[in-house]
């Protein structure tokens, strides 16, 4: 329960720090700081969390990633399953959160989604967008598997590695979809969008959802390729 507990802080908190920033700075491509500053804020908190609760549960904080590890049996199914429904939870919780602030402090969303993924910079295609998704993905749980993996000995840095990879792929992904990578990241943002009125976002979850799970599913399926070739 302890694992599933700090999964839902680790999502939660990813949530509240990293859609928090993109509702607050905008992520307009003429704003190159809202760019960098987004992407660093996403990165930045998987290092935090990674440190906080990385000895409880690994810091997954990701259904894709989640899955990555269950296809390269780090976890079993029960796990696997108690784990994406406390990322989900988590998130739409950092969504709740972000919600009352904005609304209590009036605060513009700078967004307008709660930092929600969109097609809109894709012309609305749900197949670039889901290219995107898979492409970047499939990048970083591949790095998370392969600097985590006891070959690795990557030790107290792997949280670093991980969480740069983060921001490597906001910095590309955010003019695109606004980088999700992650399910449970773009769920509960897309909820409480719809519940304010804005029904675009979750009308094109199923991209967000869909990619990320299967740019994971590659990454898993390359990196028992690779590892099983260096054995």
């Amino acid at each position: 329960m302890k694992k599933y507990v700090a999964e839902f802080i680790g999502t939660m908190t990813l949530v509240l720090l990293g859609c928090g920033t993109a509702m607050l700075v905008g992520c307009d491509a003429a704003n190159g700081s809202g760019y960098l500053l987004t992407a660093l804020a996403f990165g930045l908190t998987i290092v935090g969390m990674a440190y906080c609760v990385g000895n409880i549960s690994g810091c997954h904080i990701n259904p894709a990633v989640s899955l990555g590890v269950l296809m390269t049996g780090g976890m079993d199914k029960k796990d696997f399953a108690g784990y994406v429904v406390s990322q989900c939870l988590g998130a739409f919780a950092g969504s709740v959160i972000l919600a009352l602030i904005f609304k209590l402090g009036g605060v513009t969303d700078m967004t307008g989604g709660f930092g929600s993924n969109g097609l809109a910079s894709v012309n609305g295609s749900a197949v670039a967008g889901l290219l995107v998704e898979i492409v970047l993905t499939f990048v970083f749980v591949l790095t998370i598997l392969g600097v985590t993996s006891k070959k690795a000995n990557h030790g107290s840095f792997a949280g670093v590695v991980i969480g740069f990879t983060l921001v490597l792929v906001h910095i590309l992904g955010i003019g695109l979809t606004g980088t999700s990578v992650n399910p449970a990241r773009s769920l509960g943002p897309a909820i409480m969008a719809a519940f304010t009125g804005n029904t675009a976002p979750i009308a094109c979850i199923w991209v967000f959802i869909v990619g990320p799970l299967v740019g994971a599913a590659l990454a898993a399926v390359v990196w028992n390729f690779l590892s099983t070739e260096r054995d």
